[in-house]
C-alpha cells in the first residue's frame, strides 16, 4: 500500500537522491547570464517527516550565481512548492479516502496534519492543480481523462509500477510545479 511508504526511510533516501540528481542537472545547466552557480540552500522544517531522515530533508537544494545574483531553485520530488508538508504525504493524504472527515482526522492525528489542511489540500488538489501549466500541457496525455474531484488518486492510478514506482513517478511528474519562474535581483 502507498501509505506504508510515508514510514519506509529507504523510499525517503531515494528521493532524496533524486533531489540531488535534480539540483545536479539544474546547476549543470548554469545560469543565464553564463555565470557559475554556487549553492545557497534555504534551510526548511519538514512536516510528517520520519526523525531518522529529518536531516537529510531539512534544505531545499537551490543556487545563486556568482555574476548577476540570479537565484535557481532545483526542481523536487520531496517538496511541494513552499508547503511546509512533504510532498509524499500532500499526495498521499489528500488522496486517502477523499470526502470521509473521520479517516481525514485519523490520518491527521497518525502524521500531525490538521484536518483543515487536509481539506485546503483537497481543495487546492480540485480547483486550484487543474488551472496550473502543468495540468494545462499534460492532461490530454492521461487516457481515460482524470477527473479533477479524483485528484490526487486518480492521477497516481495513471502512472504504472508498483506502489513505490508509481508513487515515484507522479512525483517527479509534478516536479516541475516545485518551483516558479522568478528571478530575484539584489538591489544594492
Amino acid at each position: 500500500m502507498c501509505h506504508a511508504l510515508l514510514h519506509d526511510l529507504k523510499f525517503f533516501q531515494f528521493l532524496l537522491r533524486i533531489d540531488q540528481e535534480l539540483a545536479a542537472q539544474a546547476r549543470a545547466e548554469g545560469c543565464a547570464c553564463g555565470g557559475a552557480l554556487h549553492r545557497a540552500d534555504y534551510p526548511r522544517k519538514p512536516r510528517a517527516c520520519p526523525t531518522e531522515v529529518r536531516d537529510d530533508f531539512d534544505t531545499r537544494f537551490s543556487f545563486c550565481c556568482n555574476r548577476c545574483r540570479c537565484r535557481t531553485t532545483s526542481k523536487s520530488v520531496r517538496f511541494l512548492g513552499r508547503r511546509v508538508y512533504l510532498a509524499l504525504a500532500v499526495v498521499l493524504v489528500s488522496g486517502r479516502h477523499a470526502g470521509q472527515i473521520p479517516a481525514a482526522a485519523r490520518l491527521s492525528v497518525s502524521l500531525g496534519v490538521p484536518v483543515r489542511t487536509l481539506q485546503r489540500w483537497r481543495q487546492w488538489w480540485g480547483q486550484q492543480f487543474p488551472l496550473t501549466p502543468l495540468w494545462q500541457a499534460c492532461c490530454a496525455r492521461f487516457m481515460p481523462s482524470v477527473a479533477p474531484d479524483s485528484f490526487p488518486a486518480g492521477l497516481l492510478e495513471r502512472f504504472c509500477g508498483n506502489a513505490e514506482e508509481a508513487l515515484m513517478r507522479l512525483l517527479l511528474f509534478l516536479s516541475p510545479i516545485t518551483v516558479r519562474e522568478v528571478t530575484l535581483h539584489e538591489v544594492w
